[in-house]
């Protein structure tokens, strides 16, 4: 159940239009990084997170929530960047306020023609109004959204989500000049850090949650850096020495082409692994029944309900 209240979290200003910056911002509102594809992407990972993880659930429904909050902040914002402009694509009208922000009627039609032509959808289907769509007009997509069913997979998904919008908010900051409209910029970026940080903390919380999934990596290919691109090569701790938190060392491939010819396509190694692939069996084995548990012991018996409306069970 969501309870709307028409004050937005944050205090969101604009000083003058601009509808140049209104159509960027779009990116935001209806972009591949933007505020809506975060809301639905945390939104329907937490329906599998409910039973086995109620906390989860709970976190993953709060920011969600925000993010939903934060689409209201960026809309607003384009709305009022094109105070006056609205009016203009309705009714040309000398004496509106964005004439008082321009030179002319030359320099108005310039500016709106440049920031309607970049978006033609901008004018022609909302006449000025934020759609659920991008900078370039391109409709939002539901394929957006990575939820995949996995808690330890959602939460990694979500850290990039979140790295990707907080650097879409770096990159607008440089296309408007408007202090108050920056103001707002930084405040979205800067909760983009910190649901970052909230989903990392999460993360830590679960154990096992690597590999990701249930299956464990098969160790005769673990260990393997190829070296495909050899001219130039560079080496460092991501195929020398230890791999990190696996206590085993990278094995580097100086030459995969001779490597794959000589062990018949990887089909031919060294039985020293043989022990370490029957630890790796047994652990799968493990691994299903406790993941499977998880859910199953989660699932109430007899009818399901979804709230229990703070009642308390006899």
């Amino acid at each position: 159940m969501f309870h709307h209240s028409k004050d937005l979290q944050f205090n969101a200003r604009v000083s003058k239009p601009d509808p140049a910056f209104a159509n960027i911002l779009l990116e935001q509102f209806g972009g591949e990084n933007g505020e809506l594809a975060a809301a639905m992407q945390y939104f329907t990972q937490a329906f599998g997170a409910k039973q086995p993880h109620p906390d989860k659930y709970d976190m993953l429904m709060d920011i969600a929530t925000e993010e939903f909050s934060h689409l209201e902040i960026v809309g607003a914002t384009i709305q009022m960047l094109l105070k006056g402009v609205n009016g203009e694509l309705k009714y040309a009208a000398e004496s509106s306020e964005i004439m008082q922000v321009l030179d002319g009627k030359a320099t108005k039609e310039n500016i709106i023609h440049s920031a309607l032509s970049a978006n033609p959808h901008f004018a022609v289907l909302s006449s000025g109004g934020p759609r659920l769509a991008n900078s370039q007009g391109i409709p939002w997509c539901a394929s957006y959204i990575h939820s995949n069913g996995d808690l330890t997979i959602d939460l990694r998904s979500n850290l990039a989500s979140e790295s990707r919008a907080k650097l879409v908010y770096e990159h607008l900051m440089k296309f408007t000049e408007d202090p108050y409209v920056k103001e707002t910029l930084s405040f979205l970026m800067t909760r983009e850090v910190a649901h970052f940080k909230m989903f990392e903390a999460v993360l830590d919380t679960i154990e096992p949650n690597f590999p990701p999934g249930v299956l464990q990596a098969d160790p005769r290919f673990t260990q393997q850096y190829f070296n495909l691109s050899p001219e130039k090569s560079f080496t460092g701790p991501w195929n020398q020495g230890e791999m990190p938190g696996m206590g085993k060392d990278w094995e580097f491939i100086d030459n995969p082409l001779s490597f794959v010819k000589e062990t018949s396509g990887l089909t031919d190694l060294d039985d020293d692994k043989e022990e370490e692939l029957n630890q790796v069996q047994q652990k799968n084995l493990i691994m299903n029944e406790e993941k499977s548990e998880e859910v199953k012991s989660a699932e109430p018996d007899g009818i399901a309900i979804w709230s229990d409306y703070g009642k308390i069970s006899e």
